[in-house]
């Protein structure tokens, strides 16, 4: 293995872009707590050591109880603007020259949160990281996936009013049972509308899922993927395309996909060729953000600098970014 230090300093100087991120999932036991206060919202927390030790959970769906209840706090344009800038303050932090994020407008319309209110902040606070900081960005409508497809379509009729701030959309929440061609519909009809198309697949969910969001809702990016290695032939089509997965390895432990780091897929991913990266999911929860997660996976994983290099150009290459700009960053790797 190459020097640690060497690693851990040459990701803490590289620049990086983040490709899977939800801004709810950066939301902070202290701000959760500052927003319960600001808006008079009850939580079942005394304190801020009380919400960091519910922020312990043993899988997909004990974490998105805990992740809806923080979700309640975020009420006016200022709570997301608020959210999104602790993030952007991360990725300053972090080297994070390019972020896409994901948002769910479905954890706050149902609370009588208007959409504009939702989009409004976010946007305000990434106009400001490319004002202040040169951070540039793109936003991801997700659905939630263990709705009907029905409610969503009246999500996607609302982000078609603001296609000059959001640039895809996305599918997530509990993958078991809640299979890509419930969606086929609504992502054809979004493709239609002319937005690109992401989704989580093959997290805690079979590799069917990722043929099945592939072929039905033609996405661009696999969110996860990491059940993909159990299928020779679906590895073959994701090598041959170079279909970018969109790796957490820090959220993957914690939901208990691997039982430690040390026993993760990447490395395996990496040396297959196929095209991964490491992003920190919702990092507020799973302990780490997106340094955090390379420093700690190079670790456990025994990463050579070349990995890493490779990881961080595979982020690059497969933004959203227009090609010119991702040249000229990955030109700044080295």
């Amino acid at each position: 293995m190459d020097n640690f230090n060497t690693i851990t300093d040459f990701i803490n100087k590289s620049p990086k872009t983040e490709l899977h991120l939800h801004i709810e999932g950066s939301l902070e036991p202290e701000l959760m707590f500052k927003l319960s206060k600001r808006n008079k919202v009850e939580i079942p927390f005394k304190n801020i050591d009380e919400i960091r030790s519910a922020y312990n959970f043993t899988n997909l769906d004990s974490f998105l109880k805990i992740y809806y209840e923080g979700s309640n706090v975020l009420i006016s344009e200022e709570d997301f603007f608020d959210l999104t800038w602790e993030y952007i303050l991360r990725c300053k932090q972090d080297n994070i020259v390019h972020t896409e994020i994901f948002f769910d407008p479905q954890s706050h319309i149902p609370r009588g949160i208007r959409f504009e209110t939702v989009i409004s902040g976010i946007d305000k606070a990434l106009k400001k990281a490319e004002r202040d900081f040169g951070i540039t960005s793109k936003v991801i409508m997700c659905f939630l996936r263990h709705l009907d497809e029905e409610s969503c379509f009246d999500v996607l009729k609302q982000a078609c009013n603001y296609k000059d701030k959001i640039i895809g959309v996305g599918l997530d929440s509990s993958e078991k049972g809640n299979p890509p061609i419930k969606f086929q519909n609504l992502f054809e009809q979004a493709i239609r509308e002319g937005f690109l198309t992401v989704a989580h697949a093959g997290e805690e969910g079979p590799p069917e899922y990722i043929w099945d969001s592939l072929n039905l809702l033609k996405i661009k990016r696999v969110d996860h993927g990491i059940q993909c290695l159990k299928d020779e032939k679906l590895i073959e089509r994701l090598v041959k395309d170079q279909i970018p997965l969109t790796v957490c390895p820090l959220s993957n432990v914690k939901l208990c996909v691997f039982d430690k780091l040390e026993n993760h897929n990447l490395k395996k991913m990496l040396d297959k060729g196929l095209r991964v990266m490491v992003n920190s999911d919702d990092p507020a929860y799973f302990g780490g953000y997106l340094n955090q997660n390379l420093i700690e996976t190079s670790k456990a994983l025994n990463l050579k600098l070349e990995d890493v290099k490779k990881l961080i150009e595979n982020s690059f290459k497969s933004s959203f970014l227009n090609e010119e700009n991702k040249k000229d960053w990955l030109k700044k790797i080295s």
